[in-house]
């Protein structure tokens, strides 16, 4: 009796990189960066509208904490819109009313002008941030499993450094003050870009009910959830505040402590920041979260404990140097963190769970700079980042130790990320 053949083995499918399927998936992490870019534009033009207008430091991070607050208020009610009614057409409608955001702070006359094209920039990019981040997810390349949240954070810090070193050397080069207009201008022409070929890709989300159901906020912390995210929270503090940090004060830092008027160097620091963060993501994305949280948190509190260092002795190469160490943390702490969260998570409470994280981020993102922005006038911009850098670097070092001595290596948040 003869032996039955065996089956033939199937050739893996093999992906090369002008594939349709890749060239889909960088198309939204192109307007991610895109996206990004238009947060860290407006910090290197802070310095000049407070001398424009006469702002107090206070309005400036009033100003930058309004767009905090709106992205979350976005993301907390339209950011499951997309599951409802289609990713495409939320993404486009999204990045129209980016770039009216963008002509609004453009043209901006007074503080509530400022608030207001704030508001409405942090409302479509908290609605596309979720958009987008599920585009991601659902364009992932099927050899390559758990690879998007890798991507989303990666192509957001690549955005944030673009961002800032494009307004930086526009307003250096255009000296006659069109530097406004070639930045902004710029990003209005790629967000209606964006918007339009958005179109050519497919739709990954049929449409179905419950689109006004889902605008109602949800945030939820099951019980096993509860000290993982408890441990997690001076990680997600800690980065967030230092982000907020430099998007708002960095430039006038660079301007008051280190008397320097260049802009280039204002929109860099954002850059290193930002650039240090995406580099040090994409290196660590096949490490395990303890190690990516416990290099994170200790890169932060390194940084900023250099950080105050180098204020101290007015040295803007040692500044610089700090600027990446920390940048390093601020690209690492919070996938970190995150992954030990969602680890022990289940999936039906995942929404709700980064609601919750969301909440602690954002709020750490916009807060604290307020905070400072109100002590700036009382003790000087240099005892406030002082105190805002030692407030990291505290933080940043409890959550280390938190990870370190809270969670051993056997927790199954020690899987790798992607």
């Amino acid at each position: 009796m003869e032996e039955a053949p065996a089956p033939a083995v199937q050739p893996a499918p093999t992906y090369v990189w002008w594939s349709r399927e890749r060239w889909r998936l960088r198309l939204v992490l192109i307007a991610t960066s895109a996206m990004m870019a238009g947060a860290s534009a407006p910090s290197p033009f802070y310095p000049v509208i407070q001398d424009e207008f006469g702002f107090a430091p206070v309005m400036i991070t009033v100003v930058f904490a309004a767009y905090a607050v709106a992205l979350l208020a976005a993301l907390l009610t339209a950011g499951a819109l997309s599951d409802h009614i289609g990713r495409r057409p939320v993404i486009c409608a999204a990045f129209v009313v980016l770039a009216i955001s963008m002509v609004l702070f453009w043209h901006a006359d007074s503080a509530a002008a400022l608030i207001l094209s704030r508001v409405v920039q942090g409302i479509a990019s908290g609605i596309l941030l979720s958009t987008l981040s599920a585009t991601v997810v659902d364009l992932e390349l099927p050899h390559k499993p758990g690879s998007a949240s890798s991507w989303n954070a990666i192509s957001a810090m690549a955005g944030l450094a673009i961002g800032g070193l494009f307004a930086g050397a526009t307003l250096s080069l255009f000296v006659d003050g069109s530097g406004a207009a070639v930045v902004f201008g710029t990003l209005v022409c790629t967000y209606l870009l964006l918007a339009t070929i958005i179109w050519v890709l497919p739709e990954t989300s049929a449409r179905r009910r419950g689109a006004w159901a889902s605008l109602l906020p949800r945030a939820a912390l099951p019980r096993e959830v509860r000290k993982a995210f408890l441990f997690a929270v001076p990680a997600f503090v800690a980065g967030w505040a230092t982000g907020g940090l430099y998007l708002s004060l960095g430039a006038n830092i660079i301007t008051t402590e280190f008397h320097s008027s260049s802009h280039l160097l204002s929109g860099l620091i954002v850059t290193m920041l930002a650039g240090a963060g995406g580099l040090a993501g994409f290196f660590m994305r096949n490490r395990s979260a303890r190690t990516v949280t416990l290099y994170g948190t200790i890169s932060l509190a390194v940084g900023s404990t250099l950080t105050l260092v180098a204020l101290s002795l007015s040295s803007p190469e040692l500044y610089c140097l700090a600027v990446v160490i920390t940048g390093t943390g601020f690209g690492t702490a919070f996938p970190g963190a995150l992954q030990t969260i969602q680890a022990v998570v289940k999936s039906e409470a995942n929404a709700e769970v980064m609601a919750a994280v969301f909440v602690v981020c954002y709020l750490a993102f916009g807060l604290p700079v307020v905070i400072a922005g109100i002590l700036v006038p009382a003790i000087g911009l240099f005892a406030t980042a002082c105190w805002y850098g030692a407030f990291v670097a505290f933080l940043a070092l409890c959550a280390a130790l938190l990870r370190w001595f809270g969670g051993g290596r056997s927790h199954p948040a020690d899987a790798r990320i992607a």
